[in-house]
């Protein structure tokens, strides 16, 4: 699905109107197809700001910025990148348009011009995808939380995107609802799917390939999530970042020398190794 997927970012500086401050400031990084990217930072760190020049929501103010090689400052190439990049925010209720399931992840499709069969054939695939079979019908305001924010993400998917970028996606949800986003964004990053996942919380960094670091606009660090783990909690609560308790744990373990450097620091592992 993200084969030959690629979004780079080159010197990228950006200052909204009216203000001196750049909220981006000589941002370099690759997006690669394929890849689940996570970009870490507390709040104000710039991660939505950077999210958003991904589809051209908005363009640098200096630098450049590649969709597949298309100049997201080029408004002939507009309609292609933001068919290539989808975007799911915070708060669901934001981001739904109609009332009936299937009829607002048919949104997207049905303002494309799709042929009705197309958009029958993508919106079953999304709700599938997305865990909401057996509720096309079902009025949009009995879902909960986390199935209004899958819903947003089904809406994203039916335009067959290969990449989906996530912005604080499970921010306004209960602990089952992110549990729920997780489970979701896991499947399709299986699939292929390019997925770049901004948000604070460390946990939800575990299963990603890639992480990167944000904070004052500056792009501090970036590898892998074992690796930024292993930096410590200090380290991390100087970058405004706050360790799970199961990672404070994991690290510890791996300081005793009771799991490997490179074991990933979930929930289960670090179960499984006090059971050891």
């Amino acid at each position: 699905m993200s084969e030959g997927f690629v979004s780079v970012l080159q010197g990228v500086r950006f200052t909204y109107p009216r203000t001196d401050t750049a909220v981006l400031d000589g941002i370099d990084l690759e997006i690669r197809g394929g890849e689940w990217l996570a970009l870490l930072g507390p709040n104000g760190s710039g991660k939505s700001t950077l999210a958003k020049h991904l589809n051209a929501l908005l363009t640098p103010t200096q630098g450049v910025c590649l969709v597949c090689g298309r100049d997201t400052k080029d408004e002939a190439g507009l309609y292609d990148i933001r068919r290539l990049v989808a975007m799911v925010f915070q708060n669901p209720d934001n981001q739904l348009v109609a009332a009936v399931v299937e009829e607002d992840a048919a949104f997207g499709p049905e303002n494309a011009g799709m042929a009705p069969e197309e958009i029958r054939r993508r919106v079953d695939w999304a709700l599938d995808v997305c865990g909401l079979r057996g509720k096309e019908r079902s009025p949009v305001y009995t879902l909960s939380g986390g199935q209004k924010q899958r819903l947003a993400i089904a809406g994203a998917l039916a335009g067959n995107p290969p990449c989906l970028v996530l912005d604080e996606a499970t921010a306004m949800l209960d602990p089952q609802g992110r549990e729920e986003i997780m489970d979701v964004v896991a499947d399709l990053n299986g699939r292929g799917m390019t997925i770049v996942q901004i948000t604070h919380r460390l946990e939800e960094v575990v299963a990603c390939h890639r992480v990167a670091v944000i904070d004052e606009g500056r792009l501090l660090w970036q590898g892998r999530p074992v690796d930024l783990f292993a930096l410590g909690a200090d380290r991390l609560a100087s970058w405004g970042l706050e360790t799970p308790p199961f990672v404070r744990l994991w690290q510890r373990l791996r300081e005793a020398g009771v799991v490997g450097a490179d074991v990933r620091p979930s929930v289960k592992e670090v179960l499984d190794a006090l059971c050891r």
